[in-house]
């Protein structure tokens, strides 16, 4: 007689979340009742939109700040803070701050004021105007006259 293969039960693993539920929601709180603000799942992670301009977001459990190209350094003087480098380069403009980071809501209010203010200044976008083609039946191929 063969042995019976023994049916063990599912081994339950961790899952990662894509971003701290917790912070998002102290994010939402203080942004809360805000004019043009959007939050969006992005990058595996969370994005937060002013006038259709990211100025911050949540990726795994650190928050993306967008201070601009100006306030880059300083930003990266501040503790808790490293270059986003979400791509494999860092990207200029763009920190992650740890959650040490942002453990108060004076600290979360203060990278949040900074990234609005920086997304404030930046000229408003263009809107593309959409050309519609207008598809003919009738066409045919032309040969070009030598």
């Amino acid at each position: 007689m063969l042995p019976q293969p023994s049916i063990s039960k599912p081994v339950m693993r961790r899952i990662a979340m894509a971003y701290d539920e917790q912070l998002a929601a102290r994010v939402r709180a203080l942004l809360k009742g805000q004019r043009a603000l959007v939050e969006k799942k992005m990058f595996g992670g969370l994005a937060y939109l002013s006038n259709g301009k990211m100025f911050a977001g949540i990726l795994n459990r650190d928050l993306v700040v967008r201070v601009g190209p100006n306030a880059y350094e300083s930003a990266l003087q501040q503790s808790h803070t490293r270059p986003m480098d979400f791509t494999g380069q860092p990207m200029k403009g763009y920190v992650y701050v740890s959650p040490e980071g942002t453990k108060t809501a004076a600290q979360l209010r203060k990278w949040l004021a900074l990234a609005l203010a920086f997304v404030a200044s930046l000229p408003s976008a263009k809107r593309r105007t959409v050309r519609r083609v207008v598809k003919t039946t009738t066409h045919q191929p032309r040969r070009i006259a030598s």
